[in-house]
């Protein structure tokens, strides 16, 4: 063992005694030397009296052990002297310049030795500020009900830790901006509550009213950070909703909004509230309209792990709950939770962030969306189609799960994706006659987005057929001339985002795929026999029928719909760039795939245009007639 090792960790037993205690040397029996007590000693229960013989090699005094204790002896009157001569030598040269410092053993210099205490206490103070930190968001990530984290308490808030990962580009400062006239405000309010609170009823429409009204009362009432947040967001998400091009006055708006409720973040985003996921819920919303300044695939993710701690995602017990009303707005609460959670993850393609299996929640009583008065004192339809939204957002978890979310083992046929689109179907033939327009044209973009998402190629669906293709070919079309309609005439109603513009490169790709696939079969207006089917279980499943357009008859013309749709997708992307400007990459993109189909097209529609050369009709040759009778 080398020396300095061994004075740093002497050895504390040894194999031998080196004398034999004082009893067992009298007894003259074999001592092993053992401390504080001999064996011998122990075993006769006289361990106070066990003594070595000699004192020299008393307890605690092996021969190691001494020799450990002299050698720290040695190094520490080396660095005395050390430090004796240094002292000496100091005030010796006190007026003159300093004599260099010698070159000593590393170990043996003090100013060393005391550096490097003062770097281990500043590790330690580091390495505590650290674990404070961590210690904060690992509490956080793990109960995100905690109630613990105040401003006066920590620097960290949960409402800091959310905008932190889901803020993109920093908002505008509102110091010189005016809130708008409650005449205005009523008119935002009014829009929000047709267009959005009818497909997300996240809160009670009463809360809203007192806290319009408290605010412009000019009162001193003292109104909740979470009442503010609810105002100033429903403000902003409605004035967003109504922007057309970017930097409009409906978009600064809504960005001084923003920037007003973000005042009462730490406040309405505190866990272990109702509020909370409510006040999250409206910040996921805004975030598909302004995707330039929040992510909402993080607040998604952030909201649903609210609902998770909180324990919206179970129906609790009747005796907990009795209030139906409470209940009902509860599962509302989760419901809008799940329906933006499943509509963004769908439209960036990526994993839900709970599955259908960890949820237990029922819809809500078709009696609790009834006719409301609205603030501004006109009758509103009720939000039935919150609930209509509820179902087929239901209904596409289910295949998206089983599709894009499991093993990648194939499906033996397309059963499953034919039982699924006569779901939705269903779902579609069972709408009210009474829905409001702009509510109808979302459902049946959405039914037509569903069919075509389902139908699309993936891991584990079946090839496609020539049926297949037709009948994506046709639901895409339809569905991107039906947005090209909406955005040209830029009709209100209903909530479109920048989602909207993912969703129509989505179907755009999708019909170019299969017009590149199958050009001919499409474009000459063939209409292929379904795939076959077969009887199981009782049960048979058809493949979906085709849309009804599909009826040919005079200008039905496949050529002719394929380029005006191409068209129109182009010209729907250049708008939705105009409003946000993450889709002029999408519009580029879809150049770059479009092109080559494009151009094949126009050569398709030169040949078909192009005269038919005239026919050269010859003059039928002459036969010989034989008269009957007659020989020449």
């Amino acid at each position: 063992m080398p020396r300095s090792s061994f004075s740093d960790h002497p050895l504390l037993r040894v194999s031998r005694p080196v004398s034999a205690c004082s009893r067992c040397r009298s007894a003259k029996v074999k001592c092993d030397g053992k401390l504080p007590a001999c064996t011998a000693c122990e075993k006769a229960g006289r361990e106070n009296e066990c003594s070595a013989a000699n004192d020299q090699f008393a307890r605690g005094k092996e021969r190691s052990y001494v020799a450990a204790l002299e050698l720290r002896i040695e190094k520490m009157e080396r660095r005395l002297a050390f430090a004796r001569s240094r002292k000496a030598s100091l005030a010796q040269h006190a007026s003159g310049p300093l004599p260099p410092i010698p070159q000593t053993d590393r170990k043996d210099s003090l100013a060393n030795i005391q550096a490097a205490m003062y770097r281990k206490a500043a590790r330690s103070r580091e390495n505590s500020d650290v674990n404070s930190l961590m210690s904060d968001f690992g509490f956080l990530s793990v109960n995100a009900t905690t109630r613990d984290f105040e401003p006066s308490t920590s620097n960290m808030t949960f409402a800091r830790l959310v905008l932190a990962a889901a803020t993109n580009d920093p908002l505008p400062r509102d110091n010189h901006w005016q809130m708008p006239s409650k005449q205005a405000a009523l008119t935002l309010v009014h829009y929000y509550m047709t267009n959005i609170y009818s497909l997300y009823p996240a809160f009670s429409e009463t809360a809203l009213s007192n806290v319009l009204e408290q605010v412009y009362s000019m009162q001193d009432r003292i109104i909740k950070d979470s009442d503010y947040w609810l105002l100033y967001m429903v403000l902003a998400i409605s004035s967003s909703a109504q922007s057309r091009v970017k930097n409009d006055q409906f978009y600064i708006d809504g960005l001084y909004l923003v920037s007003r409720a973000l005042r009462h973040a730490d406040r309405a985003l505190m866990p272990g509230y109702t509020t909370q996921i409510q006040s999250l819920i409206l910040l996921t919303q805004y975030s598909t309209l302004d995707p330039a300044h929040f992510d909402s695939w993080h607040l998604i993710g952030f909201t649903c792990r609210a609902v998770i701690d909180m324990g919206f995602h179970q129906d609790p017990p009747t005796e907990q709950l009795p209030d139906k009303s409470l209940l009902d707005m509860r599962r509302k609460t989760f419901y809008c939770v799940y329906s933006l959670d499943r509509s963004i993850s769908m439209v960036l393609t990526r994993a839900f962030s709970f599955t259908d299996a960890a949820a237990n929640v029922a819809f809500p009583r078709s009696s609790s969306f009834s006719r409301r008065a609205s603030i501004t004192g006109q009758y509103l339809s009720g939000c039935e189609p919150a609930l209509l939204l509820f179902q087929l957002r239901r209904a596409q978890s289910h295949w998206y799960q089983l599709l894009s979310q499991s093993d990648s083992t194939p499906l033996p046929d397309a059963t499953f994706i034919w039982q699924m689109c006569h779901q939705m179907a269903e779902w579609a033939e069972r709408l009210p006659g009474n829905l409001p327009q702009g509510v109808r044209e979302l459902f049946d973009l959405e039914l037509r987005y569903s069919f075509v998402y389902c139908m699309s190629p993936s891991a584990k669906s079946p090839p496609l057929t020539d049926y297949d293709r037709l009948f994506i070919f046709e639901h895409a079309l339809a569905y991107l001339d039906h947005v090209y309609d909406i955005v040209h005439k830029e009709r209100g109603g209903g909530l479109y985002s920048y989602h909207d513009a993912l969703r129509v490169f989505f179907m755009a790709s999708q019909f170019i795929a299969v017009v590149r696939d199958a050009e001919d079969l499409l474009l000459e207006g063939i209409v292929p026999a379904p795939p076959p089917y077969s009887l199981e279980k009782g049960t048979m499943t058809m493949p979906p029928p085709l849309p009804r357009r599909m009826v040919g008859g005079a200008g039905f013309d496949n050529l002719e719909r394929s380029l005006a749709c191409l068209n129109h997708t182009a010209y729907t992307l250049a708008k939705y760039g105009e409003r946000w400007d993450d889709s002029v990459s999408l519009r580029r993109g879809f150049d770059i795939i479009s092109g080559p189909v494009i151009e094949r097209l126009h050569m398709r529609r030169q040949i078909t245009q192009q005269p038919s050369p005239p026919r050269v009709m010859q003059a039928p040759m002459g036969r010989d007639v034989r008269w009957v009778g007659w020989k020449p």
